[in-house]
């Protein structure tokens, strides 16, 4: 693959419990071309959470290497990591994250607030990215007022707020009932599909992983 945006190479991680270690993961290569979307499933317990964290920066594996572009992560400080991960990659949660004390909108900017203080083009992205989400109309609203599905989009709006190369996509439907989720995903799909964003899909859910370009399957720790 040439140029890929994201390159995990060997990543392995490891935890203890008690006096013994726990191979989470054993040895996982991962590359992911521009605009691609790959998702990737496995049991409770195979990795899925833990590969995404190292994925991300959150957290360093034991060993193997991990390059976001031509960048080696490990080569960056702790605070060079934060500032690089702000512009390159965004995040969707299972749970949303999102301030119950602010409106929509004021939530979506909390991705550029990252990078500094939003300014008017900042505002402007932000506002059309609700309405690409279909949430002009709820802009005004704190979460405590909007559905599980509209959370949920807000918190896609977030994620692409500062035009991330890479989406990364933990469980996103995992609080949603069958309906919404379905459509979380079809939109999800759709925005990283114009924004010309990568997206990491971790999903239980075989219907959405079968909707990305690529599927994979972890188990105990290694692709199947």
């Amino acid at each position: 693959m040439n140029n890929p945006v994201l390159r995990a190479s060997g990543l392995r991680k490891n935890y203890r419990s008690g006096d013994a270690t726990l191979e989470v993961l054993r040895g996982v290569d991962l590359a992911v071309a521009p605009g691609e979307s790959v998702s990737i499933r496995g049991e409770s317990g195979s990795g899925k959470s833990t590969l995404l964290n190292l994925l991300a920066g959150l957290d360093r594996p034991d060993a193997g290497e991990l390059h976001w572009g031509a960048e080696a992560t490990a080569q960056l400080t702790l605070g060079a990591l934060t500032a690089r991960r702000a512009r390159f990659l965004g995040m969707v949660f299972q749970s949303y994250y999102l301030i119950p004390e602010i409106d929509a909108l004021a939530n979506v900017l909390m991705g550029a607030r990252m990078l500094g203080a939003p300014g008017r083009a900042e505002r402007e992205r932000a506002a059309a990215l609700l309405r690409r989400v279909g949430l002009a109309d709820r802009a005004a609203h704190t979460p405590a007022h909007l559905s599980g599905g509209e959370r949920q989009r807000v918190a896609v709006a977030r994620a692409l707020m500062n035009r991330p190369q890479l989406l990364l996509a933990d469980e996103p439907t995992g609080n949603l009932d069958e309906r919404t989720g379905d459509e979380v995903i079809r939109l999800l799909l759709e925005v990283c599909a114009e924004e010309r964003t990568a997206l990491v899909l971790v999903t239980h859910n075989a219907t959405h992983a079968a909707r990305t370009q690529r599927q994979l399957f972890l188990h105990q720790g290694q692709w199947r």
